[in-house]
């Protein structure tokens, strides 16, 4: 693993391996700490190997104030220009930026709207492998933001019903299901406080840990899931929209507890697809992402250690075969 430290900025770039090409997103947020764009790193390492890809993982974050935003993005984008033009470093957007913010610097057009989709459908795909499809199954969806919402659309596409869902300002569950099409105007109204607007009930944030529901779609920071919230956990499986949710003792409560933990670098693989698919249409890249991320998860959850070691193996049988042997990861993307 080796960090970048720009200059000009208050970033940094975490790259996984040592190899020509690396690509990872860039995130924007004033906590953000090294150890968090390691783990990021390291995902986005696991995703590429167990989709077959021979490209090195890797992350940029930028540690800004919303006032300080347009200014630390348009020093990022300079300063890392020499990597982007020569290939060794591709990025995209993340937590806290778009596709505009990166219009400066010599990166394939991808669709950002085609991306989210993807991300979506991959969630609840792998949700539907693990639970042998979601016609009639309970979702319980944290964020409601791009990549939330995709997955709220994805899972009633797939005849699933979301029943709850979360953004910072609460939680609102309500068992017959919540109206997607209402959510995402009250979205456009209100942003993440849609939920002070769905009537009355609101709950704490952390309470969607607590929903009953089939399926838990974690969607917050990297080591989210830890071995207390595990413990809290009443949906049978867990499939995250979110890099890294798990801490080590985390995920070991969930197996413990006989809940499936799908491995978040396969659930969330979908816009990584989507890129290497491009110029195709939206539902030849819908089709192939729910395709290949039923298939990556079935054949995971036939390890004898749960879906998440059987990922894992998955990811290091290929990284094995393009990679030295003391290049290769020091262990899985876990918090």
């Amino acid at each position: 693993m080796r960090v970048l430290r720009l200059e000009t900025v208050d970033a940094m770039i975490a790259f996984d391996l040592d190899c020509p090409i690396s690509a990872g997103g860039t995130r924007l947020a004033p906590d953000v700490t090294e150890a968090e764009v390691r783990l990021l790193a390291r995902a986005m390492t696991y995703k590429f190997a167990v989709l077959g890809a021979p490209v090195g993982g890797a992350k940029g974050v930028i540690r800004a104030r919303p006032e300080e935003r347009q200014d630390a993005l348009r020093r990022y984008c300079s300063e890392i220009l020499p990597l982007v033009d020569a290939r060794s470093f591709i990025t995209a957007t993340d937590l806290g930026t778009f596709a505009q913010d990166f219009a400066s610097l010599p990166l394939d057009p991808v669709d950002p709207a085609l991306q989210y989709l993807a991300t979506g459908v991959g969630v609840a795909a792998a949700a539907g492998a693990a639970l042998g499809g979601l016609a009639g199954a309970t979702v319980a969806i944290e964020g409601f933001g791009k990549i939330g919402a995709a997955t709220a659309l994805a899972v009633r596409a797939m005849g699933g019903r979301l029943v709850a869902v979360s953004t910072v300002h609460g939680c609102v569950r309500r068992p017959g299901g919540l109206d997607v099409d209402e959510l995402l105007a009250l979205r456009d109204l209100h942003g993440d406080r849609l939920v002070e607007h769905l009537g009355p009930g609101v709950l704490e944030s952390p309470a969607l840990y607590e929903t009953v529901a089939d399926v838990l779609v974690p969607g917050a920071r990297t080591g989210s899931l830890d071995e207390d919230l595990a413990g809290r956990v009443r949906a049978r499986v867990v499939s995250p929209a979110a890099n890294v949710p798990y801490t080590g003792p985390g995920l070991r409560a969930l197996s413990a507890r006989g809940i499936v933990a799908l491995p978040d670098f396969v659930c969330s693989c979908g816009a990584t697809l989507a890129i290497r698919m491009r110029p195709a249409g939206t539902e030849e890249v819908a089709a192939s992402v729910e395709r290949r991320v039923r298939t990556l998860v079935s054949e995971a959850m036939t390890h004898e250690g749960g879906p998440y070691a059987g990922a894992c193996a998955l990811a290091e049988e290929y990284l094995a075969t393009w990679v030295e042997p003391d290049q290769l990861p020091d262990g899985p993307p876990l918090a």
